[in-house]
């Protein structure tokens, strides 16, 4: 709300900063919402004006063999790789946490650095790793990588949810008997869930939209969806690809209200944790 006391210089800045806000979320966010309608399009061409409404482009997609096990690889790969990544970026967070050590700085920039390193050297690399192993085309190589790649959004969610934790609480569960494990399983682990669940759903949207690793690692049997997109758009750019990246959309905006969900449980549990 606009203060009456405000100059003109102020409200004109006011109007403009908050058009221009617009108009950069708007440039951001169109590219996306043109999509959706050419999922519904009856032609089979992804042109606007659309020739009639048609379901037929979900229809092929959930009809469709090649599609169907694509996505039955990223079901199989995104869980798996998401299990891993929020076990050791958990267990990682805690002992960056709660640890003092020399070479702390060190070992934190190592273990989030797959954020920052581009994916086509990480998929390079492990290429060069896994295929003399043997793995160059399994479910065991992708999932291993995918779980790297996953590892630092959990490690900076639990460690931002681990700033705010009480540890007088764990402290009390060991002053009446409680063995570490028991202390961590039944205090710490609630308090720290939404920082857990929220990294978790960041490295399984990460898992599942990874495309360039794939491209190295994955063979005919372990194609995963994003590829299959891919593959689709270099050989024939179908209607169907719209329909799938709709479903994806829809996909990703469930994500983020789980985690806007998740954010406000967190900054209300750690109010009500005591002094």
């Amino acid at each position: 709300m606009l203060s009456p006391y405000m100059s003109p210089v102020e409200r004109v800045w006011h109007y403009s900063l908050r058009t221009l806000c617009a108009l950069v979320l708007l440039f951001l966010i169109l590219p996306v919402l043109v999509i959706i309608p050419l999922s519904f399009n009856s032609g089979t061409f992804l042109v606007y004006p659309l020739q009639g409404f048609s379901l037929r482009w979900y229809e092929d997609f959930f009809m469709s063999a090649d599609w169907m096990r694509s996505l039955k690889n990223s079901l199989i790969i995104a869980p798996a790789a998401t299990t891993l990544a929020m076990v050791f970026g958990t267990l990682a967070a805690i002992g960056l946490t709660r640890g003092e050590f020399r070479g702390k700085a060190l070992v934190m920039s190592l273990l989030i650095s797959p954020m920052v390193v581009p994916v086509v050297i990480i998929g390079v690399a492990s290429y060069l790793f896994f295929a003399p192993l043997g793995f160059g085309n399994s479910y065991l190589a992708l999932i291993l990588v995918h779980a790297v790649l996953g590892v630092p959004f959990v490690i900076i969610t639990v460690s931002a949810t681990l700033q705010g934790f009480n540890h007088n609480l764990v402290r009390a569960a060991a002053s009446l008997g409680a063995a570490p494990l028991t202390a961590f399983r039944r205090v710490t682990l609630p308090l720290i869930a939404p920082g857990v669940i929220s990294g978790a759903l960041f490295a399984f949207a990460t898992s599942f939209d990874e495309v360039v690793v794939t491209l190295f690692l994955a063979g005919p049997e372990q194609v995963t969806l994003p590829r299959q997109m891919f593959s689709g758009i270099r050989e024939n750019l179908s209607p169907t690809i719209a329909a799938v990246a709709t479903l994806l959309i829809g996909f990703s905006i469930l994500l983020l209200l789980t985690l806007e969900w998740l954010r406000g449980r967190s900054e209300k549990l750690r109010t009500q944790q005591p002094a």
